[in-house]
């Protein structure tokens, strides 16, 4: 029997019981799973948890009005289609299999009428650039328009197709642009946006090289327009939640912090699957390669491109910083002092330059704190974000438990007096889902476990992408010059602390940020 079958077959799912307690009162919420014994419950209300107020992010906010957002977009493979769902577009293709899949699962229900039910975000694409014609394709054919959610069946104009990117971005036809390219042509296209006024949504990581960060910083902040770093983690609830009890000191002095990367699939280790469609003549290759170092056509390198250093990140560009981005927003780190990195291709022995074991050590001095990251691509153990501190540890991803530490100076006297348990938890916020334990693809549940996929907001399930795109489109209907949560200034740090790890792996050797200077040592 299914997992999905037997969660269908006991009437209740998990994923029912937790949606159920997103709905309790805040301090059933954070005593979820802790208090055994009313009088306990009592004393720690009145004792510990008094003046405690950890604050639950509210609804989702109104969109801004405004006339149609124009959108662009210069990348539309998978993760370039996985924003377009987010924006409300999918094609028609893909709908027709999900309602097939919905027939038997009710995962695939559920994904199909949260889909339905997002919000009409009032965009319009009209504009795509792909250098692989099958990708684009979806702007020339005329059975390939786009489903538009929310108006069922309606299909929309179809979006015109430009051969590359410097038209799309001169184009009077577009307002923002979306960037869902290789890693090595974020800068590029950014910069190309942010010259012709366009408003930027970048994938992450911001830039693929150091001397272009500081360019596109300048270039941006220059240009004024509203600029989003694709952290779509920055909408995580359990994120907020964990910001609002560092900020109370629930846990005490913070010295240490562990996050990592576990996966253990070809899929989880880059290697993905090559289009049967894909050859000399349907790829733009020298389009491709760009910035890069030449070389000659190769589908490994197209489809597999996060392999090599030529275009890729690695592990501290593509999954580091989304546990980096995700602390940096809970305890505001900024640039670490210094790095130290090591690992290699331990594994996956397929030509690729990128390591598939990364170990990463970033010191922060002024706060008496450092952060360790370690990532395998061959093993699926479960390790999630650690924060520890000297009265308690605080452990989280979608959801979060915070612990106390047996030599707590805080939490003694509650301790002592059997209060609280080390080892039990003391506060634990379940925002109401399981919906990772129906996913299936091994990759789809590591970013799924760490709230990378959808958060709660009044208990009901919502795409992160969504949100975040919600939030840019916003700060550029309100024309005032806000700017949203992961704006430049986040993304400059964010690109700056990967390549300090990175730097550091290449030379074997120690990096230092001198921030008077701006410059890594």
């Amino acid at each position: 029997m299914s997992q999905q079958e037997n969660k269908d077959k006991k009437g209740i799912s998990r994923r029912d019981l937790l949606a159920g307690l997103a709905s309790i009162p805040l301090l059933g919420v954070l005593g979820y799973g802790v208090f055994s014994h009313t009088d306990r419950q009592n004393k720690l209300k009145s004792g510990i948890l008094k003046g405690i107020k950890p604050i639950i992010p509210p609804g989702i906010p109104p969109l801004v009005d405004g006339p149609v957002t124009r959108i662009g977009i210069v990348g539309a493979g998978g993760r370039g289609m996985y924003i377009m769902k987010a924006l409300g577009f999918v094609r028609p293709e893909k709908i027709d299999e999900w309602q097939k899949n919905a027939a038997g699962s009710k995962y695939w229900k559920d994904y199909l009428n949260e889909f339905r039910e997002q919000e009409d975000l009032n965009v319009r694409v009209t504009a795509v650039c792909d250098v692989f014609d099958k990708n684009a394709g979806f702007g020339m054919d005329a059975g390939a328009n786009l489903f538009r959610n929310g108006t069922a069946g309606e299909m929309t104009d179809r979006p015109r197709r430009y051969r590359t990117y410097q038209e799309l971005c001169a184009s009077s036809e577009v307002d923002a642009i979306i960037i869902a390219t290789p890693d090595h042509l974020h800068v590029p296209v950014v910069l190309e946006a942010a010259r012709n006024g366009k408003h930027v949504y970048c994938e992450k990581p911001l830039s693929w090289t150091v001397a272009e960060t500081y360019e596109a910083r300048k270039v941006v902040k220059q240009s004024g327009i509203v600029f989003q770093l694709g952290h779509q983690g920055r909408q995580t609830e359990s994120y907020q939640v964990a910001r609002s009890l560092i900020e109370q000191d629930v846990i005490g002095k913070v010295t240490l912090i562990e996050v990592c990367t576990n996966r253990n699939d070809p899929n989880g280790a880059w290697v993905y699957d090559i289009d049967p469609d894909a050859n000399e003549r349907t790829i733009d290759w020298k389009q491709f390669i760009g910035p890069a170092p030449w070389h000659e056509f190769s589908l490994e390198r197209f489809f597999r491109w996060r392999c090599w250093w030529d275009y890729s990140t690695g592990l501290s560009g593509d999954l580091f910083t989304h546990e980096y981005d995700a602390l940096n927003q809970i305890l505001k780190l900024g640039i670490p002092h210094s790095a130290m990195a090591s690992g290699g291709i331990y594994f996956f022995k397929d030509g690729r330059t990128v390591p598939d074991v990364l170990n990463m050590a970033f010191e922060y001095p002024k706060r008496d704190l450092t952060l360790l990251y370690s990532a395998t691509l061959s093993s699926e153990k479960n390790r999630g974000k650690t924060i520890m501190a000297h009265d308690g540890y605080m452990e989280l991803d979608q959801t979060l438990t915070v612990y106390p530490d047996r030599s707590s100076t805080r939490y003694k006297t509650q301790i002592e007096e059997g209060m609280l348990e080390p080892g039990k938890p003391m506060f634990s916020y379940v925002p109401g889902q399981d919906q990772v334990d129906a996913i299936t693809t091994p990759t789809e549940q590591y970013f799924a476990g760490r709230g990378l996929l959808y958060t709660y907001r009044d208990g009901k399930a919502v795409d992160t992408t969504h949100l975040h795109l919600r939030e840019w489109l916003n700060c550029i209907r309100l024309n005032n010059g806000t700017q949203p949560s992961c704006d430049i200034d986040q993304a400059f740090q964010e690109a700056i602390t990967a390549h300090m790890g990175t730097i550091s792996y290449h030379e074997n050797r120690r990096t230092f940020w001198d921030e008077t200077n701006e410059i890594i040592v």
